[in-house]
């Protein structure tokens, strides 16, 4: 019997997209200055109706120039049923209504290449939502043709757990209605039939990846963005694409294969770049022959932990570390909640800490991202009514003005607490606030080709204090971090015997010179940061 749809079933477009490389106006290395993860929803509205825009995003692109961003990620901006997040996406070729247009978008890209900043935007390969057309067609039984684009089994299959929970369920019993805890979700009769597979909940089922249609029709999607000037993706979940059994769904060969036929894809474009999540085996990822880069999960931590005196994150900080690399990606924070809160709230408002963890994110190896609001110290939104649960809290609308400033309107989640201290007007107002100090990290990453894309060599630790140095070119820099509350004075190693130690940041201070032997004193200040050129 054919199960009745969830809502009239859209049309939607299959067709076939070639490739049409419209080049680019960015630099080669573009994609190792430092990003900003925008939440569009969340940034700027443009239009009063309390939702960000990709209107209100555009005519902010001057500031994020004015401090440095070199890129942008931009979360789900395609249409989705979550009316949210985003990555509950119900067509892979269109913008989100409340969002804008194509036109909204093609406007974005052509400000942000003017001023010199790339774009990239999340790409939800693994699954669709179940409002997607298709899905709402593979519903209609084994018969229909589309059935095959989704992960189906006649029976429950036995033995799967992820995350706690049971990924088969029965379509019949429409448990895409389940408003409790999916691990709670009631399991369906011995006789029923028809499961479909969702890696993450019965809202999202995943696409049968190993069927040839159903990857022509991502590539095609994939060209459809890059044919319009899109710099990149941030590809999502890959680790997820393939599942063999209930023992072997993570992390599998054929889901590496596929991410590798991703990257080639996107990087046949001209200075396009492709970053993965895969939070098990990042650096795997990040290898030439998977993804190309990923992001740094499993030893960004240690940049909030040193911030907070812990010596054993000082060490990991300088010590050698397989996801210390220039093609990872490094963070404090990002829009998932087991990324890490605000970093406001994971300092507790202590803005000595707050600036040690971002100095050293933005110094180390590595493709930086900061989330938005990150700059000026927004904090979450942990503490308001119905704000506690899941990400919600860290994905508050943008501090814009004491007020809030986000919307004229009555904007879609309530303002960050402290939105009257730490908002856009008030940080570029202040030359000592939090948004200048970053503007300041950044701004040594975009000056120094050492810092955005150089070696990390002679690192070691002093107590709570950090150094290390970075050569690119004929560029060499050394970066120190005194983590501790107290001063303290370091002997610096390996410098070239004469050296000179020319004050990159702070810009005060004399220069200082290596002995014969190729060795420095520095003295630091309690919690502070210096950078020095080296000279020969």
């Amino acid at each position: 019997m054919a199960l009745p749809l969830l809502a009239t079933a859209a049309p939607i477009d299959l067709s076939p997209v070639p490739m049409r490389d419209p080049g680019s106006r960015l630099a080669p290395d573009w994609h190792h200055g430092a990003f900003m993860e925008v939440f569009v929803r969340a940034w700027k509205d443009s239009d009063g109706d309390g939702i960000g825009d990709l209107r209100g995003l555009t005519q902010t692109l001057p500031m994020l120039k004015d401090l440095g961003i070199r890129g942008l990620w931009l979360m789900p901006i395609t249409a989705s049923a979550d009316r949210d997040h985003g990555y509950h996406t119900t067509d892979f070729r269109a913008v989100a209504p409340e969002y804008g247009t194509l036109a909204d978008f093609d406007a974005l890209m052509s400000e942000a290449h003017r001023l010199g900043i790339g774009v990239v935007m999340d790409y939800v390969i693994n699954h669709s939502a179940v409002e997607h057309p298709l899905f709402q067609q593979a519903l209609q039984g084994p018969a229909n043709p589309y059935r095959n684009w989704y992960v189906w089994s006649d029976t429950a299959p036995a033995g799967w757990d992820i995350w706690g929970k049971n990924p088969w369920y029965h379509a019949a019993s429409r448990p895409w209605t389940w408003a409790g805890e999916w691990k709670d979700l009631p399991p369906a009769a011995p006789d029923a039939r028809g499961f479909y597979f969702g890696t993450f909940n019965a809202k999202v089922p995943d696409f049968n990846l190993q069927n040839p249609a159903v990857w022509r029709y991502h590539e095609d999607s994939l060209r459809f963005w890059l044919n319009r000037g899109l710099d990149g993706l941030r590809l999502d979940a890959v680790p997820h694409m393939v599942e063999r059994s209930a023992r072997d769904w993570n992390d599998q060969p054929e889901s590496r294969v596929l991410t590798k036929r991703l990257q080639d894809l996107i990087t046949a474009y001209r200075h396009r770049w492709a970053v993965c999540e895969a939070t098990a085996e990042p650096q795997d990822y990040a290898a030439p022959e998977v993804c190309g880069a990923a992001f740094a999960f499993g030893y960004v931590q240690h940049f909030v932990r040193a911030a907070q005196g812990d010596a054993a994150s000082v060490q990991a900080l300088v010590a050698p570390h397989p996801r210390r690399s220039a093609r990872l990606a490094t963070m404090v924070s990002n829009h998932d909640i087991f990324a890490g809160r605000r970093l406001w709230d994971q300092v507790g408002g202590d803005e000595a800490r707050y600036r040690l963890a971002a100095a050293g994110y933005l110094l180390q190896p590595g493709t930086p991202f900061v989330y938005y609001g990150e700059a000026i110290g927004m904090a979450g939104l942990h503490g308001l009514p119905g704000m506690d649960a899941g990400d919600l809290p860290i994905r508050g609308p943008m501090s814009w003005t004491a007020d809030g400033g986000f919307s004229t309107g009555a904007p879609f989640r309530p303002v960050s607490p402290n939105a009257a201290t730490h908002n856009v007007q008030a940080q570029r107002a202040d030359p000592d606030s939090l948004w200048h100090f970053y503007r300041a990290m950044i701004g040594l990453r975009n000056a120094h080709a050492s810092i955005r894309r150089g070696s990390f060599e002679h690192a070691r630790a002093d107590g709570l204090v950090a150094h290390w140095q970075r050569r690119a070119d004929d560029d060499h820099t050394l970066t120190l971090i005194n983590y501790g509350t107290a001063g303290a004075s370091v002997a610096v190693p390996a410098l070239p015997p004469g050296a000179r130690l020319v004050a990159a940041w702070p810009h005060w201070g004399a220069p200082a010179r290596a002995d014969g032997d190729g060795r420095a004193a520095v003295h630091l200040g309690p919690q502070s940061v210096r950078v020095y050129r080296v000279l020969r």
